[in-house]
């Protein structure tokens, strides 16, 4: 627990070692210093390798799931050796460990996916070949193109460019927020986020701490975002509903309307060829609302899309 951090003593901020987690924690570094006059010399980045950055060749569904990305900061969170983690929120399983808590969620960015090797999902070439690990990329391309073929891709961005420059895919997906934080916004295709859904939580930036740590809790509720932490915990409580995998292909969007959230969603089966969609509109910090939307969805839910989540 830190009381006050100095140069001697500095608040230990977690991170994955990829190029864009270091730009996230960079940013959350920045608004720490910001928010409460510290020097940046008084917030330490401490990068851990992931399980989920050291195995490449396989889906994370196969491996592990989502918790490859949080592992090793969890453990170190619980030994001291770090005060908070910071997290790309999509990648954070929904059932966290009680004795850590999210405390803080910055502004959230775009939202929106990137095409790159094409103009659109339409003008992809007849039968193209696209590259994604993602369940939800995936359904949702061959929901609106049937004869494309989708195979495994991953890695961090530049990894995905340069297989997309060798040729190995016609074309990929790529978070609009991760290309603008590693300054590679503009380029790719824009995909309306209302026409072409987002992951649960896309776009935002998550820092935790050990709940009982009462310093670092302050610290990091400086830098909270209201409007962005409410529409992640909807997305998160949507999610949890669903009792949604790395297997299951989820898709939604938050908007703001009179009175409150509206909450866009649609699961898919892992083909596309089912898809299952639906609004719910409710006040923020009411869970009621995504868990009701979530039920409606599965009830209208063929068993091909149902068997995709544990629920």
């Amino acid at each position: 627990m830190v009381d006050q951090p100095s140069p001697d003593r500095p608040f230990r901020l977690g991170t994955r070692r990829s190029p864009l987690a270091m730009a996230q924690a960079e940013e959350t570094r920045r608004r720490l210093c910001d928010a409460h006059g510290w020097d940046e010399s008084w917030v330490e980045l401490v990068p851990v390798i992931a399980s989920g950055d050291k195995i490449q060749d396989r889906p994370l569904a196969e491996i592990g799931g989502k918790a490859l990305w949080t592992r090793e900061l969890d453990m170190w969170l619980d030994e001291g050796r770090i005060d908070a983690a910071v997290h790309s929120m999509k990648d954070v399983e929904t059932l966290r460990p009680d004795s850590l808590a999210i405390a803080a969620i910055l502004p959230r960015a775009d939202k929106a996916d990137v095409l790159l090797g094409a103009l659109s999902i339409d003008s992809l070439p007849q039968g193209a070949t696209i590259g994604t690990s993602a369940p939800r990329r995936a359904a949702q391309l061959l929901h609106a193109r049937p004869d494309c073929k989708v195979v495994m891709f991953r890695g961090n961005v530049a990894t995905r460019r340069a297989k997309l420059a060798a040729g190995e895919v016609d074309a990929t997906f790529l978070a609009a927020a991760g290309l603008a934080r590693l300054g590679e916004g503009g380029i790719g295709t824009r995909l309306d986020p209302e026409d072409w859904l987002p992951a649960p939580a896309q776009a935002a930036i998550g820092i935790e701490c050990r709940g009982s740590d009462e310093a670092a809790t302050r610290f990091l509720k400086a830098i909270d975002d209201a409007p962005s932490h409410a529409e992640v915990m909807a997305e998160r409580a949507l999610l949890a509903a669903l009792g949604g995998s790395c297997h299951s292909a989820v898709a939604c969007l938050t908007v703001r309307g009179e009175g409150g959230l509206v909450l866009h969603a649609a699961i898919f089966s892992p083909d596309g060829a089912e898809r299952i969609a639906g609004e719910q509109r409710f006040a923020e910090g009411d869970p009621a609302g995504p868990t009701a939307l979530a039920e409606e969805l599965l009830a209208r839910a063929p068993l091909s899309v149902r068997e995709t989540f544990q629920a």
